[in-house]
């Protein structure tokens, strides 16, 4: 039976706390480099058509083609491997019917639709063995694409949604617990072992950029260069900061000291410009959204409801937790960007679709039902629910 939405079950908040960051980035995105500023007006467009589409379509009929949506990720990601477009010694992009795009951005939103249904299918199974395994095989695919583009930080994301999905799926504590007794020695291994002059487990820009945040008075003057410089202009804005727009020869955003502002350091430009109060109203935004992805999969109908909103939350706080802590040095740096705000047609428009299942969880929560048809033994439930 078809369930009736109910307006007042439609999540305005969300709407609201999502377009205000969106407009937030659109100023200073135009305030690092205008001639960008109108592209990202028309993702935000685009993205709020297609999230309000998705939202008013039931999730759970879109999920039934879960197998599609896997396979389409690894196939965009295949065509990336064989025919996409290289800038910067990395190869991420493809261009389908004239229009350019990254699929590594939208493999995340589609790898929690995938786990989503998988694991509601498979919920009674889910501690087993060989449930286990064939999740983690099923994620090898994705992961090992993203990595081979060179795209570390990303296939970094890939791995923490995967551990968040699982635990909010019901994995058990005690692989919990077993699983970080293996992982977290192992990081600590595989950590000494890329520091070695030898290594090949990652690229050499890659381990460079770990050492420069290790020891970046050596690298003062070149890998380094760009964090130093962010915190500088972080700093720079103090309270209220310089304004957006200003065109201060002694800025850093002016001066040309960070390599594409717009993008992966563009909350160094909100620190400039708009100071502690921009770069603190950026993070509360942010952790508003998420915040309201964690309650709206508390009132899901379903696992897979859960799965998506909680999966949507992580991935907004985590991807924020790298950017920010790239930008104030508290992480090495990496090319994730600030979700909503730093410029990319493809992450907007991915995380405003995300977002359309995430209101479309929160149209379809279970309806109370009226007291008169409630049995007595529901009557003693809702009176102690109350």
């Amino acid at each position: 039976m078809k369930q009736k939405l109910r307006i007042k079950d439609f999540d305005f908040k969300l709407v609201i706390l999502i377009v205000s960051t969106s407009i937030l980035g659109i100023m200073v995105i135009g305030s690092a480099k205008e001639s960008l500023q109108s592209r990202q007006i028309m993702g935000l467009v685009l993205g709020l058509f297609l999230m309000m589409v998705i939202a008013f379509t039931d999730y759970g009929f879109i999920l039934k083609f879960y197998w599609l949506i896997y396979f389409a990720n690894i196939g965009l990601l295949l065509m990336v491997h064989f025919f996409g477009d290289s800038a910067n010694n990395a190869q991420r992009w493809i261009e389908i019917a004239g229009i350019r795009f990254q699929p590594s951005e939208s493999a995340k939103i589609l790898l929690i639709l995938f786990y989503a249904q998988f694991i509601m299918k498979r919920k009674e199974k889910m501690n087993t063995f060989r449930n286990v395994i064939t999740m983690i095989l099923l994620m090898l695919p994705v992961f090992i694409l993203i990595y081979k583009q060179p795209d570390l930080s990303t296939s970094i994301v890939v791995i923490i949604l995967f551990a968040m999905i699982l635990y909010v799926g019901g994995l058990s504590h005690k692989l919990i617990i077993g699983t970080l007794a293996v992982i977290i020695p192992a990081t600590v291994i595989a950590l000494f072992l890329i520091l070695q002059p030898d290594q090949n487990i990652v690229e050499d820009y890659q381990q460079e950029r770990i050492l420069a945040w290790l020891n970046p008075e050596k690298y003062a003057l070149s890998t380094a260069l760009q964090q130093q410089n962010s915190m500088t202009a972080i700093g720079s804005g103090q309270l209220w900061g310089k304004g957006l727009n200003n065109k201060d020869v002694g800025s850093v955003k002016s001066g040309n000291y960070i390599s594409e502002p717009q993008t992966d350091f563009i909350f160094a430009i909100i620190g400039e410009e708009m100071g502690f109060v921009g770069t603190s109203a950026t993070i509360i935004l942010l952790m508003l959204i998420s915040a309201e992805c964690y309650y709206v999969g508390t009132k899901a109908r379903d696992m897979a409801g859960r799965i998506i909103c909680y999966g949507m939350g992580s991935l907004i706080c985590f991807q924020s937790f790298i950017n920010i802590g790239v930008t104030t040095g508290i992480l090495p740096n990496t090319g994730l960007p600030l979700p909503f705000v730093s410029y990319g047609l493809t992450s907007l428009v991915s995380l405003y679709a995300g977002m359309g299942f995430v209101l479309s969880v929160g149209l379809r929560r279970p309806q109370p039902k009226p007291m008169g048809t409630l049995s007595f033994a529901e009557l003693i439930q809702e009176d102690m629910t109350i």
